[in-house]
């Protein structure tokens, strides 16, 4: 639906589901410092960093906060950065997590590995922080039915589909909309086309690689090709926004229902303004700041800090015009706190 350390020795280790590398400063109760690392650059990574910044207060750390602009091979050089300057420990968004095999092995061996926002299960990762993302997709999807309750044409729009937590969210989406069983492994493949359901239809997907113009490009060639489009559904922080404006451009707002996901500024805007029916809104800020807590105090020894089932759960909720207000207000509260 949307921005550095002298290397120490690390004691060497190949990580288990349930240990973790020790690294020889921290153990004995120094400054660790840790890396966090985003898919890219969005608002929603800004509100992420003041909470891994605010963990790094609350729970004595270094945090090292690395946004990359251009896809895997950004991620990768700024991974391959942070692992020379000797971080104790890592929590990464994998772009790619099917083909980031070799970076994400290459994390675990010089130091901790934990996934955040979106997952990489068959990795060496001691655990993840984030959000069920298929149980989001089909909150989303509830959105729509609500948006559109007698049916209609839907179109999908997400930066890529490579990444783990955006295949699930549009999963969840589809299922929901063609009232299918609960299956997170089902994956319908964009290139199959149009997927009819009793009520619904989803006509299409369109990934933009995090290209802000080519996404609204896509979403106004969507308007042209599809005049009977009922709603656009926005699965990445910056789709929403930028949804809304092709919609207001081409004058469907009485027309064509919007519904996104995260809470960009933008996107809760329209949503009070009655431009966009809701969206489902993840926590970043305790994404930031549960991924420091979890890396500073394995850092210290400390593995009883691991969630049960290698999952925190962080849930999502849905906003839509009866609560965005006190949303809104709660965010701007939290994002402000200690930055005076």
């Amino acid at each position: 639906m949307p921005s550095r350390l002298i290397v120490v020795g690390l004691v060497a280790a190949t990580l288990g589901c349930n240990s973790a590398p020790e690294n020889e400063q921290t153990a004995t109760g120094d400054r660790p410092t840790l890396g966090f690392v985003t898919n890219g650059i969005a608002d929603f990574w800004v509100i992420a960093e003041k909470g891994a910044k605010d963990g790094g207060q609350e729970f004595d750390a270094d945090v090292e906060v690395r946004m990359p602009p251009s896809g895997v091979a950004d991620q990768k050089r700024m991974v391959e950065d942070l692992l020379a300057r000797g971080v104790d420990g890592i929590a990464i968004s994998p772009i790619d997590p099917d083909n980031q095999g070799i970076l994400l092995d290459e994390i675990a061996r010089h130091t901790t590995l934990i996934t955040h926002d979106s997952d990489a299960p068959d990795s060496p990762r001691l655990c993840y922080v984030g959000m069920d993302n298929y149980v989001a997709g089909r909150m989303c999807g509830k959105l729509v039915t609500q948006a559109i309750p007698d049916g209609g044409n839907v179109m999908i729009f997400v930066g890529r589909l490579a990444q783990a937590n955006a295949k699930l969210r549009r999963q969840g989406v589809i299922d929901e909309l063609l009232d299918r069983s609960d299956d997170a492994s089902r994956y319908d493949n964009p290139d199959a086309g149009r997927l009819d359901g009793q009520l619904y239809s989803v006509l299409d997907t369109r990934t933009d690689e995090f290209d802000f113009p080519k996404a609204k490009a896509q979403a106004q060639e969507a308007i042209t090709r599809f005049p009977d489009l009922d709603c656009m559904v926005g699965l990445f922080a910056y789709n929403p926004p930028l949804i809304l404006e092709a919609v207001r451009e081409a004058r469907k707002l009485e027309e064509i229902a919007i519904v996104g996901f995260d809470e960009d500024a933008a996107t809760l805007q329209g949503i009070v303004d009655g431009e966009i029916f809701g969206t489902v809104v993840q926590n970043p800020y305790r994404y930031g700041f549960e991924s420091v807590r979890i890396l500073a105090a394995l850092a210290r020894g400390d593995e009883g800090v691991l969630p049960g089932g290698d999952y925190l759960d962080i849930p999502a909720r849905s906003i839509t015009r009866d609560n965005v207000e006190t949303f809104r207000d709660e965010l701007e509260k939290l994002v402000a706190k200690d930055s005076q």
